[in-house]
């Protein structure tokens, strides 16, 4: 059975939510409520995320589309600023919390969350699940405003494309179907894989690309909810590879809207265009654990976003692998007009960093035994666990969730001054007024799984929501 944390707070009627107080959704009742969310049983975890979703529809913070804010950028309407997109893998609900803590204090609108194709499966976390997890975060700091929930690299794997191309593509299909009724209306479709650079030409070495691209994009617009224009990004090179060029550029766009007018005209298009510009996924590891230096061609970042924006009339170009940049590297972001930056390996880094010993040992060993067919020959421990222990997260989700409150403390700390630090150096402090002017939610109501949840209160020892 499940029970309503905040007791009289909110209640329920007739499939309806109500928040008298909204004080205590800043509460450790929400704490109680996300808890459930991830952890109950099937039952309770629906009644907890249908109950999260729709108290964010009633006080404002709700998923939507960045869409808007992107096609008013590359209409020249506003700029100056590269809106930081921040996969959460690990320790996911504290530091989500950092996050839209330090958004609040600096009165920040412009961030995205989001999560790969990958990162669903090895952190344990479905987007129903995802979603209900950062709206919790945004509340419980007291966040107000649309919350940008991004499937990042929704991508189609070249080698199983190769011998199944239909299979392959179905299943990126249906995971955006999943995605996008759980409240991911961004969604980056990731078909760069697919470049042939041993074709002769720039458009037959991008066409399946771009033919590819349309497909998907396709879906995701026949799936999208009445209202919701979904932010669809494409993607013209493979984080990791060489850098991308304004030919490449042109090509990739050329096609995929010549293509899209052909299958559906007047379907809405791309929002902004990835790019690769000397950033690998992750960095690149050395011998000791420490990782390369990373030299980023910024002039080619600014001459393919100044392409997007004026002749596509994009938001401009996106930039991968970000986070294990040196920091004095994030300010020429802005400065060179990208439009948004992908950030998460430093994250889970500053996480591991900060764990108890016995823990990490306990992880560490776990790997050995469950990566191992991941080792290179060549790779030192250090470099064997940095790129593995990513792989760890979902196994050991609970134990990064129930983290010692001093460990908690210390991340937390550790967390703000890393977020609030992005936001500065990516110009997206006071962006709470330029998102509101060019997004308008609505609200998007979902039917009550168990009615049972309106007259199920905590008990009085359970209704202390004081901090």
């Amino acid at each position: 059975m499940f029970v309503n944390p905040f007791n009289k707070s909110v209640t329920v009627l007739d499939g309806r939510v109500t928040v008298h107080d909204e004080s205590a959704i800043a509460s450790p009742a929400m704490d109680k409520l996300v808890y459930a969310a991830v952890f109950g049983d099937p039952d309770e975890r629906d009644d907890a995320r249908w109950l999260i979703w729709e108290i964010g529809q009633a006080v404002g913070v709700q998923p939507w589309s960045i869409h808007d804010l992107y096609l008013a950028r590359g209409a020249g309407k506003t700029g100056g600023f590269t809106v930081p997109a921040m996969n959460i893998r690990g320790m996911v609900y504290d530091t989500a919390r950092a996050l839209f803590r330090s958004a609040v204090k600096l009165n920040v609108g412009a961030l995205i969350v989001e999560i790969a194709r990958s990162e669903i499966a090895y952190t344990d976390q479905r987007p129903a699940e995802y979603v209900a997890v950062m709206l919790a975060a945004a509340m419980r700091e007291g966040f107000r405003g649309p919350v940008f929930v991004q499937g990042d690299h929704f991508q189609v794997n070249s080698k199983k494309f190769a011998v199944d191309p239909v299979t392959e593509v179905n299943g990126v299909k249906q995971l955006a179907r999943e995605a996008i009724a759980a409240g991911f209306y961004n969604i980056d479709v990731d078909t760069s894989t697919l470049v042939d650079l041993s074709k002769p030409t720039l458009k037959e070495q991008q066409r399946t690309n771009f033919e590819q691209g349309v497909e998907l994009a396709l879906t995701v617009r026949e799936l999208q909810p009445e209202g919701v224009t979904i932010s669809i990004g494409g993607e013209i090179g493979e984080v990791g590879t060489q850098n991308s060029t304004v030919e490449e550029l042109r090509t990739y766009m050329d096609g995929f809207n010549e293509t899209l007018k052909e299958r559906s005209p007047g379907t809405e298009g791309l929002s902004k265009i990835s790019v690769q510009s000397g950033t690998t996924h992750g960095g690149v590891v050395l011998a000791d654990g420490s990782i390369a230096d990373v030299k980023i061609d910024f002039d080619t970042l600014s001459r393919l976003s100044k392409v997007a924006r004026e002749n596509y009339g994009l938001a401009g170009a996106v930039q991968h692998g970000a986070s294990t940049l040196p920091d004095d590297a994030f300010h020429n972001f802005p400065r060179t007009e990208t439009a948004e930056i992908h950030l998460a390996t430093n994250f889970q880094t500053m996480l591991y960093d900060n764990i108890h010993d016995d823990l990490r040992d306990e992880i560490y060993e776990w790997l050995r035994q469950n990566a191992k067919d991941e080792r290179k020959p060549t790779d030192t421990d250090e470099q064997f666990f940095y790129k593995t222990r990513k792989k760890a997260l979902g196994p050991f989700k609970r134990r990064f969730w129930d983290l010692q409150p001093d460990v908690k403390a210390k991340l937390a700390k550790a967390y703000d001054e890393k977020f609030s630090f992005l936001f500065q150096q990516l110009a997206v402090v006071n962006t709470r007024d330029i998102v509101d002017r060019f997004v308008k939610p609505a609200e998007q109501h979902k039917p009550q799984p168990h009615p049972d949840l309106a007259v199920v209160e905590a008990a009085p020892d359970d209704a202390d929501l004081s901090d």
